[in-house]
């Protein structure tokens, strides 16, 4: 079963901070259609390339895509791009590539390969990435210059700032 929908919206963290995949919505209008196949709504930064295609199959690796996005969000904070608009320009190595140091090499490694652009770079089944996250022994961190580290801190503090500008400038304007 595919969800086709997984975004970080619908993973639920109960009390004893398990996460919960709900709204299997698109999972079961794709499903119910007896011999015509529908493609499901998809969210934007979270759906794989081949949901944007209509000859192009779709499998586990669609939903593995979609994982990947979710923890590529977390780690930055925000969405990646359009599956789009990343077949145009691709920036996720370099933007992952700055949180090395941050998170492990290994984890940034398994993000990468989730996220690929292509289906079958991509893992084929859940058990592979989970089997990546879940390795016993040390993880790998990327060491950073003296350079880097300022420069990490002064993209962040850029970008905050974007956020706290735009999100002032927004403060009490009406939607359309």
């Amino acid at each position: 079963m595919l969800h086709l929908d997984i975004k970080l919206a619908n993973i639920f963290i109960t009390d004893d901070n398990k996460s919960v995949l709900i709204d299997f919505g698109a999972a079961r209008e794709v499903l119910s259609k007896e011999g015509n196949f529908i493609r499901p709504m998809y969210t934007p930064g979270f759906a794989a390339p081949e949901m944007y295609r209509r000859d192009a199959s779709m499998g586990p690796w669609t939903d593995i895509y979609a994982i990947g996005a979710c923890i590529y969000a977390c780690m930055q904070g925000y969405p990646p791009n359009e599956a789009p608009q990343r077949l145009e320009k691709d920036r996720i190595a370099v933007a992952l590539a700055r949180l090395r140091g941050v998170y492990s090499d290994n984890l940034i490694e398994v993000v990468e390969w989730c996220m690929s652009l292509d289906p079958l770079s991509r893992p084929q089944s859940v058990f592979a990435p989970q089997k990546e996250l879940s390795r016993e022994g040390e993880r790998r961190y990327t060491k950073l210059s003296v350079t880097e580290k300022v420069r990490m801190q002064f993209d962040t503090m850029v970008s905050d700032t974007k956020r706290s500008v735009l999100g002032v400038s927004n403060v009490g304007v009406k939607p359309k």
